[in-house]
């Protein structure tokens, strides 16, 4: 037996000793979360806004300043209350009606499956004129849908530059 005693004792000299308090390593947290930025930062866009002065949008308290990704499509939506009508225009090119859209809309998402529509609705447009600009896209096939609106300062910065 005095032989299997000294393997035994050869094995655990050789054996590194079990630390007693590990430590937390910082090195890696940072890694995992310089990782995590640059994603968000890749799938983010720095495009400018493309804004059409004739649209009095939506006023929102916690407005934020919108982003435009490549597969965006920007409709707006000015609303002529005289006769109760909406115009709809995408790219300056108008559309009489909101199944007009549907076509331009398909031909987008099938150019880019992650399309998003970027909707600015004049703010005294019926609501049923903008669920008919809903209605057509969700026709399309997109689910992916921004309205665009100012806040409470640029909505008064926007009031006085339409009065000049």
């Amino acid at each position: 037996m005095p032989r299997h005693n000294k393997a035994k004792a050869a094995r655990a000299a050789t054996r590194n000793p079990a630390e007693e308090d590990p430590e937390f390593q910082i090195a890696p947290m940072i890694d995992i979360l310089l990782v995590l930025l640059v994603f968000f930062m890749s799938i983010s866009s720095t495009e400018v806004l493309q804004s059409n002065r004739e649209i009095p949008l939506a006023v929102a308290k916690d407005a934020k300043q919108p982003k435009k990704s490549p597969g965006q499509v920007i409709i707006n939506v000015l609303w002529v209350p005289i006769n109760n009508s909406g115009r709809i225009e995408i790219d300056s090119q108008p559309y009489e009606s909101a199944e007009a859209l549907i076509p331009r809309l398909v031909d987008e998402l099938s150019k880019n499956p992650m399309t998003r529509v970027l909707v600015r609705v004049d703010r005294t447009a019926s609501w049923g004129y903008e669920r008919e600009i809903l209605r057509a896209v969700g026709a399309a096939g997109i689910s992916n849908v921004t309205f665009s609106v100012v806040d409470k300062k640029g909505a008064d910065q926007q009031a006085a530059g339409s009065q000049l």
